[in-house]
């Protein structure tokens, strides 16, 4: 099955860094860990856990946007936080953008992310029929 890289303009751009992000194969969307930048590249919510969740988020569904989708068509997410302390903080804004029934999710507490300033990573993948 043939690989397709796909650069989304709605969000930052990933020219330089060494990854993409998203990859196609068939209908499925390969999403990479979308963190808390918005499209120009400038961190958004430094400190605020609140403010990173809901950029990574915004993310994700720009990029489900101007791929022809949404949320809805997320099949499997993985994410990652660097503190423990602020999963309420994270379940409070992840419960604006899903509803019951959640896409299965593994959920991650780890050390550090690629900055320091960074507090969430959230990674997806997504199957859309009739885009692209």
């Amino acid at each position: 099955m043939a690989r397709e890289i796909i650069q989304p303009n709605s969000v930052h751009s990933t020219t330089g860094v060494g990854y993409s992000h998203v990859a196609k194969a068939g209908d499925t969307f390969y999403i990479a860990g979308q963190i808390a930048l918005d499209v120009d590249g400038n961190l958004v919510g430094k400190g605020d856990i609140e403010a990173q969740v809901h950029q990574a988020y915004a993310n994700l569904q720009a990029i489900l946007d101007e791929l022809g989708g949404s949320l809805d068509d997320i099949v499997k997410m993985t994410t990652y936080l660097t503190d423990r302390s602020q999963l309420d903080a994270f379940r409070r804004v992840r419960d604006r953008f899903f509803s019951d029934p959640f896409p299965p999710n593994t959920l991650l507490f780890i050390s550090g992310l690629a900055h320091p300033d960074y507090l969430i990573e959230v990674e997806a993948v997504a199957v859309l029929t009739c885009v692209q």
